[in-house]
């Protein structure tokens, strides 16, 4: 078997040095997987592992779409489209990352589900917060996290700025494009109402495409990001039908039907109706 001697230039001696271990704090992140099954169940520690590395992925997420709104806020979009596919690749990542949970059989749950009393997925305010960026301004939410005055503030500070998709519009208008007052004017805290002067504003860029390219490219981005989690609301709602069937969710939903809702929902409806429309 061939040996790899360490080569002279690698250093060896950490002490007092920045090491990997410290630089991504390590021992804090490996110590916060705690299975509260007693005795601790074997596959308590994929499911904890799933969902932590699925909230990190939306802390990256959150900090790459503030990104891509500053940059549309300052009319820039071509910066915006480098961290829109960075978005999409970690969405493939989210996507994939079901396959992993998916070999968690359904005895296998069963055996440490009570120890989570009500915790749920619906209840991650980063997940919440990626939401109400892109638009889907639903307030009922907030009462969700109404206990923790710290996130029920994030969420309400997200309300203040605009969505991803209105920044878009505002680009748009700016640029000439006619798109209606009641769209540009409305209260920016409430969700997005479809309307026909926004699909004929997306015509206009689809049907010359070479005289608005930018523009072009970013409905592109934009629709590249709701399919992308379209299909992992998908995926979600399979392997949650795979592995407790029809069940209640932990925090009280319907469970499947519940996350069935979801599958279809739109962030950017014209952008969907204006296919129709050509």
């Amino acid at each position: 078997m061939a040996e790899r001697p360490l080569e002279d230039d690698i250093v060896v001696d950490q002490t007092g040095r920045m090491t990997y271990t410290g630089y991504l704090k390590l021992d804090e992140l490996l110590a916060c997987q705690e299975p509260l099954s007693r005795p601790a169940h074997h596959d308590e520690l994929l499911f904890i592992i799933q969902h932590q590395t699925t909230d990190l992925w939306f802390k990256l997420i959150l900090h790459e779409l503030r990104a891509a709104r500053a940059y549309v806020m300052e009319d820039r979009l071509e910066p915006a489209f480098k961290v829109l596919a960075r978005v999409k690749g970690i969405q493939r990542q989210l996507f994939e990352q079901w396959g992993v949970l998916e070999t968690l059989t359904p005895s296998e749950y069963s055996e440490f589900r009570a120890v989570l009393g009500t915790s749920s997925g619906f209840q991650s305010l980063q997940y919440r917060l990626v939401e109400f960026l892109l638009g889907n301004r639903d307030h009922q939410l907030l009462g969700v996290h109404a206990h923790n005055p710290v996130a029920h503030e994030a969420l309400l500070e997200e309300l203040q700025q605009p969505s991803l998709y209105d920044a878009f519009l505002d680009h748009l208008s700016r640029r000439g494009l006619a798109l209606p007052d009641e769209v540009l004017q409305r209260d920016r805290r409430e969700k997005h109402t479809p309307h026909p002067g926004v699909v004929a504003a997306f015509s206009t860029i689809y049907r010359d495409p070479h005289d608005h390219w930018d523009a072009y490219e970013m409905c592109e981005k934009l629709i590249d990001i709701e399919e992308a989690f379209s299909l992992w609301r998908f995926r979600h709602m399979k392997t949650v039908a795979r592995v407790i069937g029809f069940k209640k969710g932990t925090g009280g939903s319907s469970g499947v039907p519940f996350l069935r809702k979801m599958v279809d929902h739109s962030f950017f409806p014209e952008l969907w109706d204006v296919r129709t429309h050509l």
